[in-house]
């Protein structure tokens, strides 16, 4: 019973002193990461780094690659879903329409990577997740832009940011998104997008909250503590934060 007490004060008082914990506190997140496509080998790492992350931060985790969690029942819990490097056709229509009822419910959604290389033929995943993969050159360091640095997921930036990764040209890129930070493809080779190159945004769309990064490819990717940063102030976005 002590014990019991303790603990509960100790909640509390993480709670009162640190509001981010508040925020993300017992909210129930799913990262999926099914493929149909291409298969990224740095989803498990991904995978283990963020749920640990997550799960300092008191949120309640929960993985799959199980397209049939996607029905008004599978979802009816979750306040938020991060596609890790989803590739290709992975849904069924039900589950389509699962999905789009979550998000109009107002609920989250983060995209990491190959999250724009997944469901070419479904137009309205097109219009949230923001623009689909279209090409990429070799793994190199980029110098990416920090346009708007007063978003969770970029204020812990400089207004310059190296970095090393896959770098995503992308097509159909959505006019609504609200792009967070762009590519200097002076400062690497092959880009194929010119000085508009959008490499992360955010956006409300249908009712929910979409926050999209096109870094993550890499094992290394995810044991930057920026990167790791990045999308936790995604995830805080997408749960509602300011």
């Amino acid at each position: 019973m002590k014990r019991t007490v303790i603990l509960f004060v100790l909640a509390m008082l993480l709670i009162h002193f640190c509001p981010a914990y508040a925020q993300l506190a017992n909210k129930r997140v799913l990262i999926f990461s099914k493929t149909s496509g291409f298969r990224h080998s740095s989803i498990e790492h991904g995978t283990a780094v963020l749920k640990k992350m997550f799960e300092a931060q008191g949120v309640l985790i929960q993985h799959s690659e199980d397209a049939a969690l996607f029905s008004d029942a599978g979802l009816s819990e979750l306040d938020a879903i991060i596609f890790l490097s989803t590739t290709g056709d992975i849904f069924n229509e039900s589950q389509k329409a699962a999905f789009e009822k979550f998000i109009r419910s107002g609920k989250g959604f983060v995209g990491i990577h190959a999250a724009s290389d997944t469901e070419y033929n479904w137009p309205w995943y097109g219009q949230m997740v923001g623009g689909y993969f279209a090409s990429h050159p070799a793994v190199q360091e980029a110098t990416i832009h920090v346009v708007n640095r007063k978003h969770l997921s970029t204020k812990h930036l400089e207004s310059d940011w190296k970095h090393r990764d896959e770098w995503y040209d992308f097509k159909n890129v959505q006019p609504d998104n609200k792009v967070l930070m762009k590519l200097d493809e002076k400062s690497y080779k092959g880009g194929k997008m010119g000085d508009n190159h959008p490499i992360a945004w955010y956006k409300e769309f249908d009712g929910g909250r979409i926050f999209y990064t096109g870094l993550g490819h890499t094992e290394e990717a995810y044991d930057d503590i920026d990167f790791q940063k990045h999308v936790l102030g995604g995830l805080k976005y997408v749960l509602g934060g300011n």
